[in-house]
């Protein structure tokens, strides 16, 4: 493909993703006087995740008010049109062909775009039953949490009768509201951990008000069935086996970033939350190149998205006007039991991230876990959890330690005492 056959295009920003990040970083430069704003989204309507979630819960904490999913994603949609934002759907990026220049297949065509800067906001998804290595026959009736909402939701697809959800955390408890809202029995939630990850009152009204047994410390060893799903089978850690009945099952969460974009254009991933590896001010290793949302932090609510939005906004304003890009930040590593950290890099006279703290996850339950923060061997930080903290969900580490790093020195630890 030669640059002849594309039509080429300049803007000053291109946001790629019209979800709650990218809409909301991309409103936020319209409003600051940014000329020429312009997101893209393969998906034909923008919105992303949040207008396929018909559960209210969305908008407390960036728009102060509690509104359903699609009130939620449609009230962003009209804050970017009416800050000046150019929104096109059905776009597609498909590649780099150079730095911050984006080749994409829109419905008019070919097209080549050069931006002064680019936010990636490309977001998450739950990986499916083939990439957790689920074994068995292909039947109908396996989903995803998002492949259920939107056959309910967009569709008004007839989903079965009797299901089975994989997961027990915030997720999973949103794919069962949405079963039973479809009128489908929910025969069992499944968990390889010992509980839930979940709010308890989500755990609480799903066992009282839909009467949904957890079963825990138990795996989904295969599928049955062919034309249609017909049981799961699972295994419990004692060794006890057994299969249930169900026509659906529901894979939910085990999320991953969308980042083949960010890795075709040769950007560090992070090795713990595998999306673009960036400092506190969303900047990846690509100078003019930044990412937010739930592509760097697998999976926070829309709203903590959109709020990586927002104050992304800042740090590209300075890189338009000149900000020279910050070299050879520090990386910062969790160790287990801990997951990830997010943002995975930091300059000891750089900006904290938002809030003053980092964003971890961790992969086991944490009694009141006290967190260390080292450096070749030095202690920067210590801080005590007062609570227990569940796999699955935030957990927050104060970044008042960032100026005692060496910008010399090697990898920034994070480990739990």
């Amino acid at each position: 493909m030669t640059t002849a056959d594309r039509t080429p295009r300049t803007v000053d920003v291109l946001v790629i993703g019209a979800g709650p990040a990218g809409l909301a970083a991309a409103t936020r430069l319209a409003e600051a006087g940014v000329d020429t704003v312009q997101v893209i989204d393969r998906e034909q309507h923008a919105g992303g995740i949040p207008r396929h979630c018909h559960h209210t819960g969305f908008g407390l904490r960036d728009l102060h008010r509690v509104l359903s999913g699609p009130e939620y994603a449609r009230r962003h949609i009209a804050a970017a049109l009416r800050a000046g934002v150019s929104l096109r759907t059905g776009v597609t990026a498909t590649g780099w062909a150079g730095p911050r220049t984006v080749d994409v297949t829109a419905p008019t065509g070919l097209e080549r775009i050069t931006a002064g800067a680019v936010v990636l906001a490309t977001g998450a998804r739950e990986r499916p039953r083939s990439a957790r290595l689920v074994p068995g026959t292909r039947p109908a009736g396996v989903y995803t949490t998002g492949q259920l909402q939107q056959a309910v939701h967009v569709h008004h697809q007839s989903i079965g009768r009797r299901a089975v959800v994989v997961g027990a955390e915030r997720v999973g408890y949103s794919a069962v509201d949405t079963l039973r809202g479809a009128g489908v029995e929910v025969a069992a939630m499944v968990t390889g951990l010992p509980r839930h990850q979940a709010h308890p009152a989500h755990a609480l009204g799903a066992r009282l008000r839909h009467e949904v047994p957890l079963l825990t410390d138990t795996t989904v060893t295969g599928l049955t069935g062919r034309g249609r799903l017909t049981g799961v089978r699972v295994g419990h850690r004692d060794g006890r086996t057994a299969t249930i009945g169900c026509d659906t099952v529901v894979f939910t969460g085990d999320w991953i970033p969308d980042h083949e974009l960010a890795r075709s254009a040769g950007i560090p991933l992070d090795p713990g939350t595998r999306g673009p590896e960036t400092d506190p001010a969303f900047r990846t290793g690509e100078p003019g190149v930044f990412a937010v949302g739930n592509l760097l932090h697998p999976v926070e609510t829309a709203a903590t998205a959109a709020l990586d939005g927002r104050f992304a906004a800042g740090p590209v304003l300075r890189h338009l006007a000149g900000e020279p890009w910050p070299r050879a930040p520090l990386p910062v590593r969790a160790d287990a039991p801990l997951r990830w950290v997010a943002p995975g890099r930091i300059a000891p006279d750089g900006p904290p991230p938002p809030y003053g703290r980092f964003t971890l996850r961790t992969a086991a339950f944490l009694t009141r876990p006290v967190l260390v923060v080292r450096q070749d061997g030095r202690t920067l930080h210590r801080q005590r959890v007062p609570r227990t903290v569940a796999p699955g969900r935030p957990l927050q580490l104060s970044a008042d330690w960032i100026a005692r790093a060496d910008a010399h020195g090697g990898p920034v630890r994070i480990g739990v005492e």
